[in-house]
């Protein structure tokens, strides 16, 4: 039974839909899984997940991939990056290899006929084999294209249909890399004589690709076409945001561009709602501050604020807040700048200072919409602040962000803003700051570190049953030692003493000692290392940074 066949018998796609992916597959000459994934009509995990289970074939997992290429002089990495294939292991009698769709009989046949061997078949996502593919044969990969014979499939995976330019299949191959590498973050810089591209992965930039003089321009074009940016604007940044498909998921991308010296430099914010976690226990927070905080957003009325440092995570912890709060009985309203993801049945609003749409502005026509919670981006100043008591002294739930260090340094803020004392007793519930830090891999971590320096730079006495795990490095992370970050937390809820403090405008140092309850920063991230979800070092970065 053919690919088309099985995705029909299954509905995975619509007659239309189906159709129009096998028109465009017999256009171009792609295999027919590939236009599927490249369209975003079918997503990868989806489509090898049904392959495994109508075929009743195993589906290889990252540990299935070899550490070394299997029988490369056998099998030409052109051959298999054409069939979307991987050898997987081989012996004397048989050879397993991954395909992506293994309905077709005729690399199967080729490969098995190569081999000299017994094929058996599993199936893989295409992504995890094009990951390996471009791992285990780099060198052959790179001696082809420096000979001039590289595979133009090689160049053209995920390109633009209604062309073939050099600068599409760029910039394309550019955002599909920077998503494989879960990076939060593509840096276009523009140098005297080359575009040099850095990724933001797990919090730290990292150099992926230089690109020639020549395609400066034309890959800043392009993006501000995707985005539907003014081409002919140099002078002034611009934002815009688009949407491309990427190994069949839909990925949303912020972007910036802003003059430089050399040309315009651009940063895109990828926002991949696949991998959105909107759970306080999938983002870190530890069992007791999470029902905590859960109860403190199931009051009546009153302000919830979440504070830290640009690229701390505030704004996915109230989109977590929000999931909690967001039932049938609750009408949710929130004004963002920019809109991060699109969350279903709430309502979401665009600040446009331009038009006079601003923070307090949106906050007070919401008072006439009759909400029960409504969501802030940022408490920038006075104006907001205001607004936002007087809601919440009216009966509703607020939640918002501020800028600052600490929970402690929060209310000060306030103070400083030039809120009255007695309304800040009177609406702030509780105060979450945060942090992110990196997150050991745990495929390679590794118990041993010495941690007794750092304990005491941070004030702490090391214990004789302390253990901390250090960083090393492995496929699966990239050679990092890191694969992913979590939140290290502080809850501050204002309770009588705290109040006190407040109306006496006590100082930040004071309210930090008086809340005797509070799991500080340093406290959770200390837990963190010695649970060997992530090191010594990161816990300093982030306290030092506080």
């Amino acid at each position: 039974m053919t690919l088309d066949q099985l995705i029909a018998e299954r509905r995975l796609l619509g007659a239309d839909a189906l159709a129009r992916a096998r028109l465009i597959s017999s256009e171009t000459g792609d295999r027919l899984d590939a236009v599927l994934t490249r369209l975003g009509l079918v997503s990868e995990k989806a489509l090898a997940e049904m392959l495994s289970a109508r075929l009743e074939l195993p589906l290889a997992d990252e540990n299935d991939y070899p550490k070394e290429a299997v029988a490369p002089d056998t099998i030409a990495v052109r051959f298999l990056r054409d069939v979307r294939a991987i050898p997987l292991r081989m012996d004397d009698k048989q050879i397993e290899v991954a395909f992506a769709d293994p309905t077709d009989p005729f690399p199967a046949e080729a490969i098995a006929f190569a081999a000299q061997r017994q094929l058996v078949p599993l199936v893989g996502r295409a992504g995890d084999i094009e990951s390996a593919l471009d791992r285990l044969y780099a060198q052959e990969i790179a001696q082809s294209e420096e000979s001039g014979e590289a595979d133009e499939a090689d160049l053209e995976r995920l390109k633009d249909l209604s062309s073939d330019a050099p600068v599409v299949r760029a910039v394309n191959t550019m955002i599909t890399r920077a998503v494989d590498m879960r990076a939060s973050d593509i840096h276009i810089e523009p140098s005297d004589d080359a575009l040099r591209i850095r990724l933001r992965v797990d919090g730290a930039l990292r150099d992926a690709e230089t690109l020639p003089q020549q395609q400066k321009a034309a890959v800043v074009s392009r993006i501000k076409v995707m985005a539907g940016l003014d081409i002919a604007e140099r002078r002034l940044p611009q934002d815009g945001r688009m949407r491309v498909a990427v190994r069949g998921h839909e990925i949303d991308l912020r972007v910036a561009t802003s003059p430089s010296l050399h040309g315009e430099g651009v940063v895109l914010r990828i926002l991949d709602r696949s991998n959105l976690a909107l759970d306080f226990d999938t983002l870190g927070f530890t069992p007791d501050v999470a029902e905590r905080l859960i109860h403190v957003l199931r009051q009546p009325h009153g302000i919830v604020l979440v504070t830290g440092p640009t690229g701390s995570g505030k704004t996915t912890t109230l989109y977590a807040a929000l999931t909690i709060l967001n039932t049938a009985e609750r009408k949710i309203l929130t004004i963002e700048d920019p809109i991060e993801y699109r969350l279903a049945g709430v309502n979401q609003m665009q600040v446009k200072p331009q038009i006079g749409l601003t923070f307090a502005t949106a906050l007070r026509s919401f008072l006439r919409q009759d909400p029960d919670v409504m969501m802030v981006g940022e408490v920038r100043d006075l104006e907001t602040a205001q607004v936002a008591v007087q809601a919440a002294l009216t009966g509703h739930t607020i939640l918002a962000t501020l800028h600052t260090n600490s929970a402690a340094s929060t209310i000060t803020r306030l103070l400083d803003m030039g809120v009255e004392p007695f309304l800040i007793t009177s609406t702030l519930n509780a105060v979450l700051a945060q942090r992110l830090v990196r997150r050991l891999c745990q495929n390679c971590r590794a118990p041993g570190a010495d941690g007794r320096a750092l304990l005491a730079a941070l004030g702490r006495t090391p214990s004789p049953e302390d253990v901390f795990f250090k960083a090393t490095g492995c496929d699966a992370c990239n050679h990092t030692g890191y694969r992913g970050r979590v939140a290290v937390t502080e809850l501050l809820p204002v309770d009588e003493e705290i109040s006190r403090l407040i109306l006496a405008r006590a100082e930040a140092r004071e309210i930090q000692r008086a809340a005797i309850t509070m799991r500080t920063m340093l406290d959770d991230g200390l837990a963190k290392a010695r649970a060997g979800e992530t090191t010594l070092e990161e816990v300093v970065r982030i306290t030092r940074e506080g």
